[in-house]
């Protein structure tokens, strides 16, 4: 098996296929010094605002800090948001040769409220209805066109449209053609349509509202329990849970692996998942094993739990990390 510094050298070969839904994540960042006359609410003084890339977006910024080259496949709004997002992907470096302008929906925008490190209230701009035949047409060209071209697909589902049964059921099949993994990063309303794909990556949450059943974090049978129907239901070759504070379990390739959470300052948890799921594609097209795989998701995860808001990986940062912790 190769060493790590070979392995993070190997990121900088891959092109990762990253279809799902695109977003800017804003944030109003002040000071909250009295509480207004109006109502029972604080009142943020504005300091500063900030609009990065988020969701699906997030993790082709996640992807190209490894060192890979993200393309997204995935819709924008024709309005002004839609301008501010294809300039950032332009101002960031990424290619825009997947995004597909929507006439019917507005593009996704999450306004979050900080005042002095505390996360007062979320805002979100959004439409999550289904994307239209036309929309949906226009995606799978795109899928088409660039995943020969890609090691490894990532599903990133927000439930905002993006992704359907029928662009899931073509994209697996092409992709499993090609010899290409897909990796999945799921949420409610396609939970059980992603038959046959390499990894699914669900949380805790996702797995009990999408399987309905009964999920304590720390009851390790309860989870076997699950991810064994999930396996049978999906016919997947792996599922990988992320479990919060209680850290991370896979079941790929005939191993099961339980991986304790690093401790850790936890500033922010947004983004976390964007991050384990960058990982976990790269290390699943570089066919690393399932401990590997496993590991460094968990480890990049936390790292990015310390930082305040949305930010990608810092690839130096879980280098040095995973060395010294003997991954």
């Amino acid at each position: 098996m190769p060493n790590l510094r070979q392995i993070f050298t190997d990121f900088n070969s891959l092109n990762i296929l990253i279809v799902g839904d695109v977003m800017l994540d804003s944030y109003i960042w002040g000071v909250v010094e009295r509480i207004s006359p109006e109502a029972p609410v604080p009142i943020v003084n504005v300091k500063k605002r900030d609009v990065r890339l988020g969701g699906a977006a997030n993790v082709a910024l996640n992807v190209q800090a490894l060192g890979a080259t993200p393309v997204m496949v995935a819709l924008y709004g024709d309005d002004e948001a839609g301008i501010r997002l294809q300039q950032i992907v332009k101002d960031q470096h990424l290619s825009t040769d997947g995004l597909v302008l929507s006439t019917t929906r507005p593009t996704t925008v999450k306004t979050r409220v900080i005042a002095s490190s505390q996360h007062v209230v979320r805002v979100d701009d959004e439409s999550d209805k289904p994307s239209s035949a036309e929309e949906e047409q226009q995606l799978w060209k795109r899928i088409e066109n660039l995943l020969p071209t890609c090691q490894a697909v990532i599903f990133e589902d927000y439930d905002k449209g993006v992704i359907s049964p029928g662009l899931i059921y073509k994209t697996v099949t092409l992709a499993k053609q090609l010899g290409k993994p897909t990796i999945v990063d799921p949420k409610k309303r396609n939970f059980l349509a992603y038959e046959q794909v390499t990894l699914f990556k669900p949380n805790l949450k996702e797995m009990r509202e999408g399987l309905k059943v009964e999920l304590e974090a720390g009851n390790q049978l309860q989870l076997e329990a699950a991810i064994k129907i999930l396996k049978e239901k999906l016919q997947v070759e792996g599922v990988m849970a992320t479990l919060s504070e209680h850290g991370v379990y896979i079941d790929y390739q005939n191993e099961k692996i339980k991986l304790p959470a690093h401790a850790r300052e936890i500033a922010d948890v947004s983004g976390a998942g964007d991050t384990v799921v960058s990982i976990a594609a790269l290390a699943v097209a570089l066919k690393l094993t399932p401990k590997q795989i496993a590991a460094l998701s968990n480890l990049g995860g936390g790292l990015v739990c310390q930082h305040v808001g949305v930010v990608p990986i810092n690839k130096a940062e879980l280098l040095a990390e995973a060395e010294r912790i003997g991954i």
